[in-house]
């Protein structure tokens, strides 16, 4: 038996068209749909990334602003040591200033020295020479006068001109009989008169001193108590009476205020002594040391050896002589004097025809 297929309806002529507007516009809807998720999706990217933009920007706002801080702060800084470098240059343009005027000075000063070499030289030759004269005639000091000559030869071995040669023939002539006259030991001997002023007041007078006493004699008989009673009533005997035998007439006792100035005496003698030492007046030398003997001789004990050492010294003293006689270097100075008024006469000429030139 043969199964029956069932038979659809057809469609009809009318629906075809619905169906097809149905279809259109449900197409259109999905489309519309789409349209607007890719929209949302849109804006809420754009939205994203504004907020990102935004964010950025802001940050980067305040990274601009701490910049610019940074900067003003810095440009501050700037402004502060370009002040402090615009003083330190003007201090050292003021230096500048100040070290040329004082090179140009130098350099000024250093031409006149040279120019006047010669003049300069002859000057401190004819100061030196002064000087030299000044300690022979006023002080009778051999050794400065000596220094200063030699010191004086020194300066002029600088000087090459024909001018030089005879006096430096003079003043080596000056230096020869200086160095042939015999030293005095001016300080030695002063010394000397100092230690024996001070050592005065220790010396021992003669009413001062007492008979040396012998030691009692030991008793011969210790077993025997006579003897030795008899011994020692003779030895408390002998030291009531003591006599002694002197060379030379006893001097009078002396109350404690006359030893006093007895000893100032002595040493303001020696005092005087030792000042005309220092101005080599050889008779108030030889007087006062000639007294300060005397009184040493006559108040004193010479047998104490601080007696005898200070008489010794005092002979010593007196046998020395203290004044020399010494050159006169007056003629050196005359030479170095009539040099010296020739340079500055050549320089005056040469001065006058420079200034006629300009």
């Amino acid at each position: 038996m043969t199964e029956q297929q069932p038979t659809t309806p057809e469609p009809s002529l009318d629906q075809a068209p619905v169906r097809r507007s149905s279809l259109f516009a449900r197409t259109a809807l999905l489309l519309v749909i789409i349209a607007l998720l890719t929209l949302a999706w849109q804006w809420l990217n754009t939205r994203h990334r504004f907020n990102q933009v935004e964010q950025s920007l802001s940050e980067r706002l305040e990274q601009l602003k701490e910049t610019s801080q940074q900067s003003l702060a810095l440009a501050r800084n700037a402004d502060e040591r370009s002040v402090e470098t615009a003083a330190r240059a003007a201090q050292l343009e003021q230096r500048l200033a100040e070290s040329q005027d004082q090179q140009e000075a130098l350099q000024t000063l250093y031409m006149e020295l040279a120019n006047n070499r010669e003049e300069r030289l002859i000057s401190e030759v004819e100061q030196l020479l002064i000087i030299a004269n000044q300690q022979l005639q006023l002080v009778g000091n051999l050794k400065s006068a000596l220094i200063a000559l030699q010191t004086a030869d020194g300066r002029l071995q600088q000087l090459d001109t024909p001018q030089v040669i005879q006096l430096r023939k003079q003043v080596a002539q000056d230096l020869q009989r200086l160095q042939s006259l015999p030293t005095v030991d001016i300080v030695g001997m002063s010394l000397k008169l100092a230690n024996l002023a001070e050592s005065i007041d220790s010396l021992p007078l003669v009413s001062e001193r007492h008979p040396t006493s012998s030691p009692p004699p030991q008793p011969e008989w210790q077993h025997s108590p006579l003897r030795r009673f008899a011994q020692e009533l003779w030895h408390d005997l002998k030291q009531m009476v003591r006599l002694e035998r002197v060379d030379r007439p006893e001097p009078p006792l002396l109350a404690p205020d006359q030893t006093f100035f007895l000893r100032e005496n002595i040493k303001l003698r020696l005092l005087t002594a030792r000042i005309a030492l220092l101005q080599h007046d050889e008779a108030t030398y030889r007087s006062d040391l000639s007294a300060a003997e005397k009184w040493l001789n006559s108040h004193f004990d010479q047998r104490e050896p601080v007696t005898k050492s200070a008489l010794r010294t005092i002979a010593q003293l007196s046998a020395s002589d203290i004044t020399i006689q010494l050159p006169d270097i007056s003629e050196s100075l005359a030479l170095v004097s009539k040099y010296k008024l020739t340079l500055e006469r050549k320089s005056n000429t040469t001065n006058v025809s420079v200034e006629r030139k300009r």
